[in-house]
């Protein structure tokens, strides 16, 4: 019979570790069962890591309280997880499943070793569950973290690839975007318009804006941000995609345009940058006119 306590618990796992290791998995597997997103062997390792840093900290900690400097190693151990876990795919709460599953194995273990001592079963269940609940709730912190993390980085990425800078021409780019424009999108349009602008020497720069649905002061503030700053590297706008309806709110909103070339399609402005970069389009003759 074991008595209640830190060092008891610690001992628990180190007497019934393999055991422990075994049953936990199969308890994981049976909770959240991730097959599509991890392999059994990796979510054993990660249970036998953690079962280790567990015990260690156990013995040494003073209490239930998992910030000291005793539980760093396991803190740390769960934050990657919970970063890992994000990545693939998991759920926060699939995440924190990790730890809370280990409750019943643990328990089960616990309830076998203190025997009739009731009051010393219920003391270490006490503190393991409190225990326990913290690292969990560490993990769902580090997890819905790390998820925003991935998401926001996601977001990113869709913006990017949803403003492409496409060469139309040798020294003719063209800047065709979708959807609604803010500060964080402005900011990454203007970064890819003028490192393009660098890269290829361009001369003139087409905005699109037929897929923007609306335009409002905030978004005209953000076209002539975006204007100003290619006419810094060289490089003139031409805004195109000017429908009737854009027209008059812009009109109405007061927006000065008056130094910016505006064209009501993209065709107008690639013709228009054609001829102010020296370029000739003309038709080639039909095959055989000259037999």
């Amino acid at each position: 019979m074991i008595q209640a306590g830190i060092s008891p618990i610690a001992d628990l796992l180190k007497q019934h570790e393999a055991e422990l290791l075994n049953e936990w998995v199969a308890e994981v597997s049976a909770t959240a069962p991730r097959g599509d997103l991890i392999r059994e062997s990796e979510l054993r390792e990660q249970c036998r890591e953690f079962l280790d840093l567990f015990r260690r900290a156990s013995q040494t900690a003073g209490g239930s309280d998992v910030s000291g400097p005793e539980w760093s190693q396991t803190r740390e151990m769960l934050t990657a997880l919970s970063a890992s876990r994000a990545r693939l795919g998991f759920t926060a709460t699939e995440t924190a499943t990790f730890v809370f599953s280990l409750k019943k194995p643990l328990f089960a273990r616990m309830r076998n070793d203190f025997g009739s001592d009731m009051n010393g079963f219920a003391d270490a269940v006490g503190f393991t569950t409190e225990l326990l609940d913290r690292l969990g709730l560490l993990t769902t912190e580090a997890a819905s973290k790390a998820r925003e993390e991935v998401i926001a980085r996601q977001q990113e990425d869709m913006l990017e690839l949803s403003t492409p800078v496409v060469k139309l021409w040798e020294g003719i780019l063209a800047l065709p975007m979708i959807g609604t424009l803010d500060s964080n999108r402005t900011q990454i349009v203007m970064e890819s318009l003028l490192q393009r602008i660098v890269e290829t020497g361009a001369e003139i720069a087409i905005l699109d804006i037929t897929g923007v649905p609306t335009v409002d002061t905030l978004v005209a503030q953000h076209l002539l941000k975006t204007v100003a700053a290619a006419r810094l590297m060289g490089a003139d706008c031409i805004i195109s995609g000017i429908r009737p309806q854009i027209a008059q709110t812009i009109v109405h909103l007061g927006v000065d345009l008056t130094d910016v070339i505006t064209k009501a399609t993209l065709a107008d402005a690639f013709l228009l940058a054609l001829k102010r970069t020296g370029a000739t389009i003309g038709r080639a003759a039909p095959r055989g006119a000259n037999l």
